[in-house]
């Protein structure tokens, strides 16, 4: 997990410091915009243009994601307004399945070392959170450094508020082999494992019957365990416009996308391109061969991270 990263300059106090200096400088300068430009290339036609008026890349690297059935490494752009990150095709070449978070609405939760993950912490959103993994200490302080700056920069600048409503840290499957709401039905092939939206536990079929809206999370009502549908039924606040009422599952025939981890439930899954890897996952692409893609293609030319704060290096 030797995962190399790089950082660019970025500002580390609200007064005037040769670190705001160098942002400043970079904000129009060629090699920010050349690294903006390899980013969107990177991606590809499965990510969004990534240039905006004012915006910096600060640092990218590796980190270790911890998804529903594994832990897998993710490329991550930090920016000083979003913080982007996709699945490895090509280490440093190419990349698919991009998301993007506002750092206005994004805080960090440092984690305990337990067990063989190590040196984690988890982003918070209001539309996806989850776990991450450095591969040093150095590494995650770095990283969150640099990213909590990143956002009180921009919250001092824009003079927002956090959002208060954020998405759950999915537990992985491995830490539920019985469902956590009945702890009676046990999982196999026939009965499969879901996931609440609303708290993020491992549920069976049964206790997850129903739907509710989680208007910080997508448009349409997403499946929610029956502890958290019973409580949202009595606080009307999650519940949104009147035409936008819980649903039963049964009845219901948006499909249920656990099958993956990093599925956007908000956009429709894009068109396949022929000889193309489709970006959306929930995609005829083999959710195993595109793992087996990305740990190949980390490739041997990982090496220790370096960071560039020093003028003579931007």
């Amino acid at each position: 997990r030797n995962f190399s990263r790089t950082f660019f300059p970025t500002t580390f106090s609200c007064s005037s410091t040769p670190r705001d200096r160098m942002v400043d400088k970079l904000v129009h300068s060629e090699a920010n915009a050349r690294r903006i430009a390899c980013v969107e290339s990177a991606f590809g036609g499965s990510g969004d243009s990534l240039g905006a008026p004012g915006r910096v890349l600060v640092g990218e690297g590796v980190l270790t994601k911890l998804c529903r059935k594994k832990p897998k490494p993710r490329q991550f752009f930090l920016f000083n307004d979003i913080l982007v990150y996709g699945n490895i095709l090509i280490n440093k070449k190419k990349y698919n399945k991009q998301h993007v978070l506002p750092l206005e609405n994004v805080k960090l939760v440092s984690l305990e070392d337990d067990g063989p993950l190590r040196h984690g912490w988890q982003i918070i959103s209001p539309e996806k959170s989850f776990a991450v993994f450095a591969a040093t200490a150095t590494e995650k302080s770095e990283w969150m450094a640099h990213i909590n700056k990143c956002i009180n920069d921009l919250l001092a600048k824009t003079g927002k508020k956090q959002a208060t409503d954020h998405a759950a840290v999915w537990v992985p499957d491995s830490e539920a082999p019985v469902c956590m709401v009945c702890t009676k039905t046990k999982f196999n092939p026939l009965n499969r494992r879901h996931h609440c939206r609303k708290c993020g536990l491992v549920v069976c079929s049964k206790c997850s019957s129903q739907k509710h809206l989680l208007p910080h999370i997508a448009t349409k009502p997403l499946r929610v365990c029956d502890n958290c549908f019973e409580v949202l039924g009595k606080d009307g606040s999650d519940l949104g416009v009147e035409s936008n009422q819980p649903t039963s599952l049964s009845s219901s025939p948006l499909p249920d996308t656990d099958d993956d981890d990093d599925f956007d439930e908000r956009m429709p899954p894009l068109p396949e391109k022929k000889g193309s890897v489709v970006d959306r996952e929930g995609s005829s692409a083999s959710e195993e061969e595109d793992d087996e893609h990305e740990y190949q293609n980390l490739g041997t030319d990982v090496v220790v991270p370096q960071f560039y704060t020093n003028s003579d290096q931007m």
